[in-house]
């Protein structure tokens, strides 16, 4: 069982906010909030998914750095918004249309065998020599995915051919998910 900091719904609405807030501010050529501290909360990997309300993907980045959760989903926001080498820079006329869910990812957990990762349950991380690749568990979900088009996609992902999982050389790990979104 994955370890996760203990949020309060309040915690979740204020990252959500934050997140929000952050984006709203740099597509208007404001100042991006200065992030109110929730806590001595340990660092996890967070990412940060911006989509529009028809369900589109506009942005989805995240890090693994070692820095106080509330910098980190803002450093999330801001790069889904603005940097998602897929979508252009988020604007100041779309962001009614955008909803926002934050991912806070467990420590990786290196996988041995295929039959340890269950899908909907885990997200993975595809490795080798300078690429990378990661997936989130909600990712394999909603795309209806089995395991090995799950593994397929996140080889793809990290710029890998979809059987490189297969290959000693790569490394394959896993990781769960404490996912929340804004209500719609």
């Amino acid at each position: 069982m994955a370890r996760f900091p203990k949020l309060s719904e309040q915690d979740k609405k204020r990252l959500l906010r934050l997140a929000r807030e952050t984006v709203e501010a740099v597509a208007r050529g404001l100042n991006p909030p200065v992030p109110e501290s929730l806590s001595d909360y340990e660092p996890f990997g967070v990412f940060v998914t911006i989509k529009r309300k028809t369900g589109e993907l506009r942005g989805c980045i995240g890090t693994f750095r070692q820095a106080p959760l509330e910098v980190m989903v803002q450093e999330s926001a801001l790069s889904a918004a603005f940097q998602d080498p897929r979508f252009p820079p988020v604007t100041a006329e779309e962001l009614d249309d955008l909803t926002y869910e934050i991912s806070i990812l467990s420590p990786l957990e290196p996988v041995s065998s295929v039959d340890e990762i269950e899908v909907g349950r885990h997200g993975l991380v595809v490795e080798r020599g300078w690429h990378r690749g990661l997936l989130l568990p909600q990712v394999a979900t909603e795309w209806h995915w089995d395991r090995e088009t799950f593994l397929e996609q996140t080889c793809l992902k990290a710029g890998l051919p979809p059987d490189c999982y297969r290959d000693p050389a790569t490394r394959v790990y896993r990781f769960e998910a404490l996912v929340f979104g804004e209500e719609e």
